[in-house]
């Protein structure tokens, strides 16, 4: 595989690429370094575990300076790549929106001021900023109080117009619908906590003091947007918190023991605009503001309207750690939406995934071989080869971001989940711990992992591995015996790693083709 020609090549090269073009074997394709031929067989022993019997891999290893491919499986076999399509969304959001970029959430009005009422409307207007949280709001609502206004004579008008009205990706499963990492996105909406899950709350139970007993339930963040029908019982059993289809309805249900911990869900909301502007007129109402008229959801602010409150979020080069780190799919799906308007003037996901194509093509992707439907992975309809993620990986190391994005990518066996992330309990006392960086991915019958390790000689390889197919619960050791068999590796020598040898430090991470991240409490 050539590098993407961001780079120039020197002419002694080509012919050496041509001569080598027509002898190596198929693990060692066309440009490949054949004092590293070793790898080829070390990875193809892997690549025969049982555990992938009658599943697809993809699996690609190049040389990160230069670019030459090492190994090539399948390469440009189209596979769901899971989670690993957040390595297109994330990179060309640097692209495109710059490091720099930041979300406002903006309190305006249209109307007149007469001593302490303002007669008129209320807008609160979003841009789709995943990391409010409700003291964000809170704080927006004190400015307005601290201008001295205590009457708004009009409606409180919640603005998610930036974005279109489609709230859930083509394909998404309808039974994750309640599931927070599936949450419906908007321009407008909320995080119940600093792992930014927007568009969710955090449902507590707690057990009463006697068997029969309701257990306590309380929500995260306290609002009036959702109601909790407790029908739980203290006492042996096991606990379910839903919600239904197109409801605010929680029901809580089971049982939960005597003495035992507070259990938590996170839970997505039906319609995060309504949630985002409940949370903030009930601040309102605290900090001495009263709205006469009803609150209305997805009308524009007129274009006169001026500022009252302003909130901006962190820089992008800072949300990638939450986002990558975590694997937030909400991140993904609001940044798309973001890219769409910022360079067609639509947030919408046609438009945002348009621009994505647009940019990874002139990175020196494939773009034509690639179907990406949405940001996050989280659709099965996304199709994207080892290749493809590998070419990718090569260019962007010459985008004058890439420090920022590659500091994003989770990191082997370093325990701070926001250094470690999702690979924070892999490769752990192996030559990849603290070394190899990647993104993981996983859904049932597909994981994936894609990144940067350096070998035993000191030298930085780009990999991709991309696993479909399987029976087996997880494949993430055969992901771990690949990457740890690269750290280990140097100038002709490539032993394989034995999967067994690091499936332990993946086995916490299964939890039914789920992110371990997306598992609460988190598995990783």
């Amino acid at each position: 595989m050539s590098r993407p020609l961001k780079r120039r090549v020197s002419g002694w090269i080509w012919p050496l690429v041509i001569g080598l073009a027509c002898t190596l074997t198929w693990s060692s394709p066309a440009g490949a370094d054949t004092s590293r031929a070793g790898i080829g067989d070390a990875l193809d022993t892997i690549l025969a575990d049982p555990l992938l019997k009658g599943g697809a891999a993809g699996v690609v290893v190049a040389d990160a300076d230069s670019g030459a491919a090492l190994y090539r499986h399948r390469a440009d076999d189209r596979l769901m790549p899971a989670s690993n399509t957040k390595l297109f969304t994330s990179a060309a959001a640097m692209g495109l929106l710059g490091p720099d970029h930041r979300f406002g959430t903006d309190v305006l009005t249209d109307g007149s001021r007469h001593g302490r009422t303002l007669r008129g409307d209320l807008y609160l207007r979003g841009t789709g900023d995943p990391t409010m949280l409700a003291g964000d709001y809170d704080r927006l609502a004190k400015s307005v109080a601290d201008a001295g206004i205590t009457k708004v004579t009009g409606r409180l008008i919640a603005d998610d117009t930036r974005f279109d009205a489609q709230r859930v990706g083509r394909s998404w499963a309808a039974d994750d619908e309640s599931s927070y990492y599936a949450a419906q996105i908007s321009a407008l909406t909320l995080a119940p906590d600093t792992d930014y899950d927007a568009g969710s709350v955090i449902v507590e139970v707690a057990p009463g003091a006697a068997a029969g007993d309701r257990p306590k339930v309380t929500v995260t963040p306290p609002n009036s947007y959702v109601r909790i029908d407790n029908r739980a019982t203290t006492g042996s059993g096991s606990l379910t918190v839903e919600r239904g289809h197109g409801s605010n309805t929680i029901t809580v249900g089971g049982a939960i023991p005597a003495g035992a911990a507070t259990a938590k869900e996170w839970v997505s909301v039906w319609e995060p605009t309504g949630y985002a502007a409940s949370v903030f007129a009930d601040a309102l109402h605290r900090h001495g503001v009263r709205v006469a008229g009803p609150t209305r959801l997805g009308r524009a602010t007129p274009a006169d309207a001026r500022t009252l409150a302003a909130h901006r979020s962190m820089p992008l080069k800072e949300l990638l750690i939450p986002f990558m780190k975590l694997s937030n799919n909400i991140h993904a799906e609001a940044l798309t939406k973001a890219i769409g308007y910022a360079t067609a003037g639509r947030g919408t996901w046609d438009a945002g995934l348009g621009a994505i194509a647009d940019w990874l093509k002139k990175q020196g992707v494939d773009t034509g071989a690639v179907r990406q439907v949405d940001g996050s992975g989280l659709s099965r309809m996304d199709n994207i080869a080892a290749g493809r993620l590998t070419e990718l990986l090569l260019s962007v190391r010459d985008e004058p971001w890439y420090a920022d994005w590659y500091a994003s990518l989770p990191v082997a066996c370093a325990p701070d989940r926001f250094v470690g992330g999702t690979l924070r309990t892999r490769m752990c006392s192996t030559p990849a711990a603290g070394n190899a960086r990647g993104k993981t991915g996983s859904l049932t019958g597909a994981s994936a992992l894609s990144g940067y390790v350096t070998d035993a000689d000191g030298r930085e390889l780009v990999y991709s591995v991309v696993l479909n197919n399987y029976l087996a619960e997880s494949v993430k050791s055969l992901e771990d015996a690949i990457v740890v068999t690269l750290a280990k590796s140097g100038e002709g020598h490539a032993e394989a790693v034995r999967p067994r040898a690091v499936r332990g430090a993946t086995a916490a991470t299964a939890d039914a083709g789920l992110e371990c991240a997306w598992v609460k409490p988190r598995r990783c």
